[in-house]
């Protein structure tokens, strides 16, 4: 069993489906829907806490998640899971990434670097969202088509980093809300792995939406995350996101 990091993310708001056609006009009116290139700037900082539960082949475990990001890229998800009534006590992982290199304190696999496609997909993300500046990263975003996502009509579109896996994004069609995103990473020993990335419940916290509900699937787990608290522009110690 390997916990998966779980990376908070934002969106929302409804428009007009005919008026979207090109990449381009849906990123800004994804933008807007997430309450603007304004609002988002003001953001630096987040600190999220929830809850989480996590398939295992004995059934659900269930503990608490805390999620540190700042702009531009840093990250921190710190899981706590407990695993008492499975002999196994309290089990910990603390995901860290400080703009540059990655690191996983794992009490149930082992300590490790992150490297390879998990660590690229570190370094391109963006806080508070990749969307706002991905021309300036040397990312391209091309729309792909259209699909159903929970039913509903999304935008499909592909993002392209000079280094690193491509990402597949789905736009909700008439709210604009990103609602699903997947990539393949390089796993060890499992091999290359699809991590798919749904996002709901989105709530606006100082003037921007961010998604309560994060679930993150692969076909060796899911890990469920529900929000109950976002904290915005709050001092975070800079070792947070560090190698301890």
């Amino acid at each position: 069993m390997k916990l998966t990091g779980l990376i908070a993310a934002l969106l929302v708001a409804s428009v007009n489906v005919a008026t979207a056609q090109t990449a381009d006009e849906i990123v800004e009116k994804h933008l807007a829907a997430m309450g603007g290139r304004d609002a988002l700037g003001r953001i630096r900082t987040r600190v999220s806490t929830g809850t989480v539960t996590l398939t295992t082949a004995v059934g659900p475990v269930s503990g608490t998640v805390e999620a540190f990001a700042k702009a531009p890229n840093k990250s921190r998800t710190l899981i706590t899971l407990d695993l008492t009534s499975l002999g196994a006590g309290k089990i910990i992982s603390d995901q860290r990434f400080d703009g540059t290199t990655g690191y996983v304190i794992d009490t149930m696999n082992g300590n490790r670097d992150i490297t390879g496609s998990q660590l690229d997909v570190l370094k391109n993300n963006g806080f508070p969202t990749v969307w706002l500046d991905y021309k300036a990263r040397g990312i391209t975003i091309a729309l792909t088509g259209k699909d159903s996502v929970a039913g509903r009509p999304a935008y499909m579109l592909e993002l392209t980093p000079q280094t690193g896996p491509h990402v597949r994004a789905w736009v909700d069609a008439e709210t604009f809300m990103l609602v699903k995103t997947s990539t393949t990473i390089d796993a060890p020993p499992a091999g290359p792995l699809e991590q798919v990335t749904e996002y709901g419940d989105f709530r606006t916290v100082d003037g921007v939406k961010v998604p309560f509900s994060v679930k993150s699937i692969n076909s060796l787990q899911t890990v469920s995350a529900v929000v109950t608290d976002v904290k915005h522009n709050v001092d975070i110690d800079e070792t947070s996101f560090a190698r301890p």
